[in-house]
């Protein structure tokens, strides 16, 4: 067996989730979260993966995803850090838990001003350096 290659990115995709979350928000603020980046970033997912049998499968991204946690006050920090950078970046407002169609959820933040959203979860992309300025403070997820 061969070592798996290592990439050296220059770019960086992170998600950062509210460290009080239930097990199953966590990941669903995960999945919509990085929704955003891999609908909008050009070249973010690699190709199609195809099987032994020809079956094929939609692409994925082409680097490692960070998941780390914080509290709601450093999420706020990331979130004015995520402004002031030069990143792409979506956000999960809490309030998205207590609805059920798209149209919602943009409901959910278009009334509230920029430094008052709850955030359950934020995911940053952007060249690794400003990323990693974004995010200082957070921890590894477990």
């Amino acid at each position: 067996m061969t070592a798996p290659t290592r990439f050296d990115w220059d770019t960086k995709i992170a998600v950062v989730l509210r460290e009080d979350l239930k097990t199953w928000q966590k990941l669903n603020v995960t999945a919509f979260a990085t929704s955003g980046i891999a609908a909008t970033v050009e070249d973010v997912t690699g190709e199609p993966y195809v099987d032994g049998d020809g079956v094929k499968y939609l692409p994925m991204f082409r680097q490692p995803v960070f998941i780390l946690r914080a509290d709601a006050e450093r999420m706020k920090t990331i979130l004015t850090r995520a402004l002031r950078r030069d990143v792409v970046f979506s956000v999960y407002p809490e309030a998205i838990f207590e609805t059920d169609n798209d149209d919602d959820n943009r409901a959910t933040i278009a009334e509230v001003p920029t430094d008052q959203l709850v955030l359950a979860g934020i995911a940053v992309r952007g060249d690794r350096r400003e990323v990693d300025r974004v995010i200082r403070g957070a921890d590894r997820h477990e």
